[in-house]
């Protein structure tokens, strides 16, 4: 072969191997491509692999005997919640809040005992596609619901010697410690105290000392809906009160007088005729009780004593044991002079007048003297129990 042979052949090789390494699509770095240039393997968008949205509920479609208090929950992953309906079997949406990074939502408002709920959530999914969940649940019914009052009432005014009662009158909780968790106290300024069950159907909450004047004081029994093992909370109650100014009645039996404290200073004093001395079943026992009623005449009949249709003007209970503070005109040659009562302070009808008109309900009385204390089995009892004991009575010591 010659040598003009020879390069016509090098040229026809050389043009050929041009021809296939442009047909290749090398880019600058030697990657591979495609004939648009892109990288082999690559795609125009990026939700083809991402995930669904998946909503969940709890309680879960078709759920039966649900709780009361138990929180209606929708949860979303791989998305965001777009709008979440809970309602009642009347319709109405039941209120619920969605958090702020939109993957829950709660119920805010409380369900109702035997009712059907139907829920809708939706939401949008990483893949840019919509997903939904629909379904209903439906609450318990209680076999037994357990009524409660609160004591005192909204708006009224007390002594600083009254204590706060929640009372059961449709029956004693078993779980006495539920419904003490359900039991708030709010007060303006703060005082320190604790809840005592003095009774199996009834807790009291009382300050370590006397309540300051003028508190502000709220009481919330979130009770609604609380398993006491034997039933549950019928409803919740509330009350809003305030404590008076700071009066304290004191009577020291051998005295044979009763003297006003307000704010630590002695106000008043009046004449007395209190319960015998020789007979400790007649004393007016030692302790700290509190003014429980007032009463404009009262009725003090006991045919156990010997005595029937005894009527007596201003009229204040003092306990369930039988003593109250009242006049006694029929014992005046003893007031101020001898014990002779059956139990009462006996007064000038003057006296029990001016103290029956001072005085407001939960002013604490203080008895010294006698011979016996008041037993605790009587109400109002809270102040004869000391801070030790009272706060060992709580169901969450």
């Amino acid at each position: 072969m010659g040598a003009g042979q020879r390069s016509i052949i090098g040229a026809v090789v050389l043009a050929s191997l041009l021809v296939i390494t442009g047909c290749s699509g090398k880019d600058e770095g030697g990657q591979q491509g495609d004939s648009t240039g892109k990288p082999a393997g690559s795609t125009t968008g990026s939700t083809a692999s991402a995930p669904a949205a998946k909503l969940v509920a709890d309680p879960a479609v078709d759920a039966k005997e649900v709780a009361v208090l138990q929180p209606v929950k929708i949860a979303v992953s791989d998305g965001k919640l777009t709008e979440v309906t809970l309602t009642g079997p009347d319709g109405k949406p039941i209120a619920g809040e969605t958090t702020a990074d939109k993957l829950s939502w709660a119920n805010t408002e409380r369900l109702a005992y035997g009712k059907t709920y139907t829920y809708t959530a939706k939401a949008m999914g990483a893949d840019n596609k919509p997903a939904e969940l629909n379904g209903t649940f439906s609450t318990m019914t209680p076999g037994k619901t357990i009524r409660a009052t609160v004591n005192p009432a909204d708006g009224q005014t007390v002594g600083v010697g009254m204590p706060i009662s929640v009372n059961f009158p449709d029956g004693a909780p078993k779980d006495r410690a539920a419904a003490e968790r359900a039991l708030k106290i709010e007060t303006t300024p703060k005082v320190d105290g604790s809840w005592a069950w003095v009774t199996a159907a009834k807790v009291d909450w009382r300050p370590k000392e006397y309540w300051p004047a003028g508190t502000k004081i709220k009481v919330s029994a979130n009770l609604y809906g609380v398993d006491y093992g034997n039933g549950y909370g019928k409803a919740d109650v509330t009350s809003d009160f305030t404590i008076g100014r700071k009066q304290v009645i004191k009577v020291h039996t051998p005295d044979h007088n009763l003297k006003v404290y307000r704010n630590g200073a002695v106000v008043a004093t009046y004449p007395s005729s209190n319960g015998k001395d020789a007979d400790p079943k007649l004393n007016t026992p030692n302790g700290t009780l509190i003014v429980m009623s007032k009463e404009r005449v009262g009725d003090f009949s006991n045919p156990d004593y010997g005595y029937t249709n005894v009527k007596k003007n201003w009229a204040m209970r003092i306990s369930n044991h039988g003593e109250y503070l009242h006049e006694n005109e029929e014992n005046r040659a003893n007031i101020g002079r001898a014990n002779t009562s059956h139990g009462c302070v006996n007064l000038f009808e003057k006296d029990a007048k001016a103290l029956f008109d001072s005085t407001l309900i939960g002013d604490p009385v203080e008895i010294s003297g006698s011979k016996v204390g008041m037993p605790t089995t009587s109400e109002v009892n809270d102040w004869l129990y000391s801070w030790e004991k009272w706060t060992g009575m709580s169901a969450l010591k």
